[in-house]
């Protein structure tokens, strides 16, 4: 089998690449390395794909390119989209909006166009509505609580539209569609940049780095983290068994809050550190996680990675990726 991973280069998409290589999947990769990195596609210093002839750099806004990078493709595995940390993602939100709007407009429609046997969309938590997410220990969400539809963010309303043209797509084409939607992944290899990078590989590089240790909000705000091993290992069991079966969610038994990740990385770091927070800056949504009663019931999925394992070796990643 033939798979096109989009969005191949970046944190979900290498890891994945990777485990698909290693189930000897003839596997391709397109990425406008504008948050992914080709050395993320490396394994010992080695491309894990033949980065010739199985990798494409384009950018998928241009509908060409979907054509040309989807021929002779049997599966398609889109993550490709515009996402970056709460102030990229709030300050850039129209932006966000159409970008992912056209990049997923234009996979879907080159992937009809091609005949393609299997389309997976990756989705996101974000597009669960605002008011579902603003209390302290809401119940976790079921996947159709998506509708009636209210997003907090430009990103969130992109990437449910693009669950919904996919739903279309599905009733007009012989396309096999399915949707997985994820709540908050990390892990490595993550974007550590100031402009781009995510509440945990922030809050590691500052630690690191020696910056001031500031939080974002209150610190009050929760979310539910998903190490990226369970998310591959949740993305291989959909191929496998969850065509079929509609949209399902990943996500972990609970959320934590942000103050609780912020001392939890100082004391992985073993610095004499003070966290700080910044009450004037933006924390989103105050609480979510998903139900996963579908995902042990259909893909026989569960989280096995505690948010202390994860975040230790998070910070040892990105410890040596910053100070070699």
């Amino acid at each position: 089998m033939n798979i096109l991973v989009t969005g191949g280069a970046g944190l979900i998409g290498s890891n994945l690449v990777k485990a698909l290589t290693k189930k000897k999947f003839d596997t391709y990769v397109v990425d406008n390395l504008w948050r992914g990195k080709l050395e993320n596609l490396k394994e010992n210093n080695d491309f894990f794909i033949d980065i010739k002839n199985n990798f494409y750099n384009k950018d998928l806004n241009n509908y060409n390119n979907c054509l040309e990078v989807t021929k002779n493709i049997d599966t398609v595995i889109h993550l490709a989209d515009i996402v970056a940390g709460i102030n990229f993602v709030f300050g850039n939100e129209a932006f966000v909006f159409r970008q992912n709007l056209l990049i997923n407009s234009n996979i879907i429609k080159a992937a009809i166009e091609n005949n393609i046997k299997n389309f997976l969309y990756i989705g996101t938590a974000c597009s669960y509505p605002l008011e579902k997410q603003m209390e302290i220990g809401s119940k976790p969400l079921l996947e159709d609580e998506v509708y009636p539809a209210n997003p907090e963010s430009g990103y969130g309303w992109s990437k449910l539209m693009g669950e919904y043209e996919l739903t279309l797509a599905g009733k007009l084409s012989n396309m096999n569609t399915g949707i997985l939607r994820l709540h908050n992944v990390y892990g490595p290899p993550c974007e550590v940049s100031e402009e781009r990078s995510q509440v945990i590989p922030s809050l590691a590089r500052k630690l690191i780095l020696d910056e001031d240790f500031i939080v974002w909000g209150s610190g009050s705000q929760r979310r539910a983290f998903l190490y990226i091993d369970d998310v591959i290992d949740g993305i291989l069991k959909y191929l496998k068994q969850g065509f079929g079966h509609g949209c399902i969610q990943l996500s972990p038994y609970e959320s934590t809050s942000i103050a609780d990740i912020a001392n939890k990385l100082v004391k992985i770091s073993n610095k004499k550190v003070n966290v700080k927070f910044d009450t004037t800056k933006p924390e989103g949504d105050k609480d979510r996680t998903g139900n996963i009663e579908k995902a042990k019931k259909v893909l026989e999925w569960s989280p096995e990675t505690t948010i202390d394992d994860g975040l230790e070796k998070t910070y040892r990643w990105i410890e040596k990726y910053l100070l070699g």
